[in-house]
């Protein structure tokens, strides 16, 4: 299946010449504007703020140490944006990056990212969504995925209940077959990118792994690999120890560079 999303994003990319390389060299279809992304950021963290209550004082300045640490790294463009930071009562340990520049962690996230360098980890790999445009591409791709099924109905003349069933099926297919590998790829280059961001702000990137083997503790269980949009814990240690060198060297070399964070836990 690998091999038929790639070759309909290579289709789509040549025909609508809406694609673009992602922070890692990845071809990706986006095809909304920034401003758009930017505006349904907003609107969703004005409505996450609508159904959670905030937290401010020390959890509030902790986080915001962290975050502005980080942000400090991202390209010009980026780091210009107003970027807001909110600590959300909530026990699911979670944190969020939306378009548009704004973060969001849940206090329950605070309880398992158990330093300053763990939750580096969690919102460097959220602000790599975001610099990676994974919402616009998530969006693009389900468009493009089925406007093709679209045109594969119309072009087989499927009425009917035979019709739908088939559609379902292939609805199903590629759901399972394009778009949640590609969420699940999503989450790696996420990973890759928040690796780097918190290594070049001088946090150290081996407490990436301490986080996910907290998090493995902590979990109830989880889906499958093959039917889950985040790869498995072991999966993402495994990815995360392949790019430590790399991130070793950048975190060596900020801390030369006089970038040592020092965020105070509350």
């Amino acid at each position: 299946m690998r091999w038929l999303h790639h070759f309909a994003i290579g289709v789509l990319c040549l025909t609508l010449a809406a694609c673009s390389s992602s922070p890692t060299g990845r071809q990706r279809l986006t095809f909304f504007p920034d401003e758009q992304l930017d505006q349904m950021g907003a609107q969703a963290f004005e409505q996450y703020q609508k159904e959670l209550p905030t937290v401010n004082g020390a959890p509030l300045r902790y986080v915001e140490c962290v975050a502005e640490a980080l942000i400090e790294e991202l390209p010009p463009e980026e780091r210009a944006q107003p970027w807001q930071v909110r600590v959300f009562k909530d026990d699911a340990a979670n944190a969020f990056a939306l378009p548009g520049g704004y973060i969001g962690v849940n206090t329950g996230l605070l309880k398992i990212a158990t330093d300053q360098d763990q939750l580096a980890a969690v919102i460097g790999h959220e602000i790599g969504h975001v610099l990676a445009q994974h919402a616009n591409e998530r969006a693009s791709t389900q468009s493009a995925t089925q406007l093709g099924l679209s045109v594969v109905q119309s072009a087989a003349g499927l009425e009917g209940p035979q019709g739908e069933q088939l559609m379902g099926l292939l609805g199903a297919g590629a759901q399972y077959g394009v778009l949640l590998p590609f969420s699940r790829r999503h989450e790696s280059e996420a990973d890759t990118i928040g690796l780097r961001l918190m290594a070049n702000a001088g946090f150290d990137p081996r407490a990436s792994i301490d986080l996910w083997q907290n998090m493995s503790q902590a979990g109830n269980g989880q889906p499958p690999v093959w039917m889950s949009t985040h790869p498995s814990h072991g999966q993402r240690i495994g990815g995360l120890q392949a790019g430590m060198n790399e991130a070793l060297a950048s975190y060596n070399q900020a801390q030369d560079r006089g970038k040592r964070p020092n965020c105070r836990q509350p």
